[in-house]
């Protein structure tokens, strides 16, 4: 069974509204430095019970990554929860 507010990789679907993705994403960055890196981004992706995560962290970081820094930083976190939905992840305004 799903938790509340989170979608898992069977497709048992549930939102969160994007506010809130946006601190979830936000929460993870470890080192405080005010980006995500691969590892991080793959820390919360498994805590969103996505399986691969380190596949999706590192394919997300390729789509994502403007400023090749192999970082996702405040500016990309947008683009971020636009590309969680294509793992199924559901993000309501």
């Amino acid at each position: 069974m799903p938790r509340k507010g989170w979608t898992n990789w069977r497709g048992l679907e549930a939102s969160l509204p994007e506010h809130q993705m946006r601190s979830i994403f936000k929460a993870f960055d470890i080192n405080g430095d005010g980006k995500l890196s691969r590892k991080e981004l793959k820390l919360c992706l498994k805590k969103f019970g996505l399986h691969f995560a380190g596949l999706r962290a590192w394919d997300a970081i390729g789509h994502i990554d403007a400023d090749g820094d192999g970082m996702i930083s405040e500016d990309e976190i947008d683009e971020l929860i636009k590309y969680a939905s294509k793992w199924g992840l559901i993000v309501t305004p």
